[in-house]
This record gives structure tokens, C-alpha cells and sequence, in this order.
């Protein structure tokens, strides 16, 4: 299984010129690549193929005044800036097609100067290597210094050097993940459980755990509009700007960041502890058109999910997600019968059939773990039979500590 292992990287003055001439190159080179298959296009010709676009781009661009200056970057990076190209031609075909998952794509459109997010690639051919004194060492840039936050699993197989919003440098490995060291990392158990996501409590569990949603925007709200106020009253295209501009992403860095750690280490605790995981199959999207939007982007329960797929399926777990019309807050729990939907006001029920009493979200995680057949689990019967395949996702401390996320 492959993962991302992302590091924070502290590249000093002469690097970071460097590197912001690594990012301009790519971005030229992926900027004429759009240009040349859209003149391809327009003349109604076959569309050039990647050879051809590298000669013509990279090998015989570099000989010619206007593009010398591509000479001073690894052609790595140049060459993988073709492959993101044709990647992105690649995705946005099969979306017309309708063989591609997932919500349509458009065409690769060029790349601005100006776009506060910038990435470079490096696989093995590139010849980059990490120093016996811990530093990653890249092509036509050196050694630059990492903060490594915890041991790579194993040997990378590529780097990726990201320039966020923030102006912060991170690099993001590529690890073959080992099958049978995963499994040794984490042992088999009989315990299953039943998650129901809201926002009063970001997760409550079918055995009665509810887990309080840190609300990590709403808290730094203050700060944030405070920073905005002072970005909005600079003058577009002076340095004050670039500077309050950069203290906005900060901002908005450290919520992302503390987000993540907080899915990281919940996500983490819950597949260590349980050999089958049912959670609802929530329409994020949907539920971000209403006037909750602000608290459902603040709680992040698709990336929240997504971690507990590819987690789930790294160490043997199973993970099952139930219909999203499954009506698990109108069931219940004891008898089985539907006593009808309830205002979200209702947290506390008592049912008309059997007389039970119920919490509100305390009986959908139980509601959810019986839809998903995992209510027998503890008694010893299988815990369904097929684990649910897992998408890539960034694993990466980028900077936090990791000893409660380590498994």
C-alpha cells in the first residue's frame, strides 16, 4: 500500500531561491504543454504526444535564448510537470466519458505566477538522497534541513516539495507500506462499534463514548477577523499586503493543522481498538449548502472518514458505511420500531412501543453499528467479510507531534 509521509522542510535564503526557480520552470513548462495541445486542439490536429512535447519543450527549449534558464533546474522536475499534464488531460477525458469516480473534472487550465500554492516533484532517477546528518539532499538546490517528526516506514520512493499558503516548506515522501509489519503493529480483536458524526459532539459511539467536537475555526474566529480587517485595508500589490495576506494563511494553517491532528489521532484510536468500524455515509457537500455550513467545514467528517477508509484498510480492519437515508435516529435500538422522524431539538426520547429511553445520538450509533451487521461481532461470529479498498491520503505530521497518533 502506498502512502504519503509529509515533513516539514527549513530551507535557508539561497534554497528557497532556488526551489522558487524549480517552481517557476515547472510552471512554465506545464503552462506551454496546455498551450501546445490547445493550439493542437483548435487546429483540429492529434494532440502531441509527452515524447514529443519533452523535446520540444524541455531538450530543445533550453537551447533557444527565450527558455535557457530552464538548464538551471533538474529536468526531473521538468519532465514531471509533463506527467501532471498528461494526468490531468487523462482525468478530464475519462470525466467526459463517465468511467471516472467522482464529481466531473475540467481541463488543465495554466498555472499562475501568483498561486500561493507551489510543488515540485523528485522520483528515484533524480539521483536526491537523505545525508547520514538527516538532511534531504536535492538535485541543483543541497541539502536542505527536515524536521523529522517520526521514522519513514520505509525506503521513499519519490518527494514532493510543497510551498503552502502559509510560505511554509514541507516534503512529502511516497513509502511502499509493509503488509505484514502493519499487521504486527496491529493485533486482532474482537471489539466493534457504531460511530454517529454531529456537531455538538463530533463523534458519539454505540457504546455510549461521545467525543466533543473542538470546533477548531469557531475558537480562532477572533483572530482570523481580525487579520482579515487588517489585509482588506492594505493597498492591492504592495508588500504590506503580500505581509497581512501571509498572516491570514497562518491563521487559517494553524486550524487546518490542528484539525488533522485531532482526525489523525481519533482516527487512529478507533482502528487500534476495533476490528470492524460502521459510520454513515454523509453528504458533506449537501449539508454544507445549509445555514450549518460553517460548523460542517469545521468539523471535517470527509476527511475524517477518509482516514478511518485507508487506516482500515493499511492494518486489516473493516470499515462499513450504511445509506445515508438509513433512518437511525427514528429506530429504536431495543424493539426495532420506527417511531417516526424528531426535531433536532429532541435529544432525549422514550419509545411507545417498549417504553425505553433513549439518547438521541447514543441510539443512531448503535442504529448504524446494527444496519452494518457488526452488532453480533462480540459474540464471535466474522465481522464482514470484505475489508473497503482505501483512497491515498497525506500522512504526515506536518510538524505535530505524533507519539499519541503512533500505532
Amino acid at each position: 500500500m502506498q502512502l504519503r509521509y509529509a515533513f516539514r522542510l527549513y530551507p535557508n535564503s539561497g534554497q528557497q531561491r532556488a526551489l522558487a526557480k524549480a517552481f517557476g520552470c515547472a510552471r512554465v513548462v506545464f503552462n506551454d504543454a496546455v498551450r501546445a495541445r490547445e493550439d493542437a486542439r483548435k487546429a483540429q490536429q492529434p494532440f502531441p504526444k509527452i515524447g514529443e512535447l519533452s523535446t520540444r519543450l524541455i531538450t530543445q527549449a533550453k537551447q533557444t535564448t527565450p527558455r535557457s534558464w530552464l538548464g538551471e533546474v533538474s529536468a526531473v522536475v521538468l519532465q514531471q510537470s509533463l506527467r501532471d499534464v498528461e494526468t490531468a488531460y487523462r482525468n478530464f477525458f475519462a470525466s467526459l466519458k463517465g468511467t471516472r469516480k467522482g464529481p466531473k473534472v475540467g481541463a488543465p487550465r495554466f498555472k499562475s505566477r501568483k498561486d500561493t500554492r507551489q510543488s515540485i516533484r523528485f522520483t528515484a532517477n533524480a539521483r536526491w538522497n537523505i545525508t547520514d546528518s538527516g538532511r534531504l539532499n536535492l538535485p541543483k538546490i543541497g541539502p536542505v534541513q527536515v524536521k523529522w517528526s517520526r521514522t519513514l516506514p520505509a525506503a521513499p520512493t519519490s518527494v514532493t516539495v510543497i510551498k503552502d499558503a502559509a510560505g511554509r516548506f514541507f516534503a512529502s515522501f511516497v513509502v511502499d507500506t509493509d503488509p505484514a509489519t502493519d499487521a504486527a503493529r496491529m493485533p486482532d480483536t474482537d471489539q466493534a462499534i457504531g460511530i454517529d458524526l454531529g456537531l455538538t459532539h463530533f463523534a458519539v459511539l454505540s457504546d455510549g463514548t461521545k467525543i466533543d467536537s473542538p470546533r477548531f475555526l469557531r475558537r480562532a474566529e477572533k483572530k482570523l477577523k481580525k487579520s482579515q480587517r487588517k489585509l482588506s485595508r492594505t493597498q492591492k500589490g504592495s508588500r504590506n499586503r503580500e505581509k497581512a495576506r501571509r498572516k491570514v494563511a497562518r491563521a487559517h494553517a494553524r486550524v487546518t493543522d490542528a484539525r488533522h491532528e485531532f482526525h489523525h489521532q481519533l482516527s487512529t484510536q478507533l482502528i487500534s481498538e476495533n476490528q470492524g468500524i460502521a459510520v454513515e455515509d454523509l453528504s458533506a457537500v449537501g449539508l454544507a449548502r445549509t445555514k450549518l455550513a460553517k460548523s460542517v467545514h469545521d468539523a471535517g467528517w470527509s476527511s475524517f472518514i477518509n482516514m478511518l477508509q485507508y487506516k482500515a484498510e493499511r492494518y486489516g480492519r473493516t470499515l462499513v458505511k450504511i445509506g445515508r437515508f438509513e433512518p437511525t435516529s427514528q429506530i429504536c435500538s431495543t424493539c426495532g420500531v420506527q417511531d417516526g422522524p424528531k426535531p433536532l431539538d429532541v435529544r432525549e426520547w422514550t419509545c411507545a412501543a417498549c417504553g425505553a429511553v433513549h439518547d438521541r445520538d447514543v441510539n443512531a450509533a448503535i442504529n448504524v453499528k446494527t444496519a452494518a451487521g457488526l452488532a453480533v461481532s462480540a459474540c464471535g461470529a466474522p465481522i464482514r467479510p470484505e475489508p473497503v479498498l482505501a483512497q491515498r491520503e497525506e500522512t504526515g505530521s506536518h510538524g505535530f507531534p505524533t507519539q499519541a497518533r503512533a500505532a
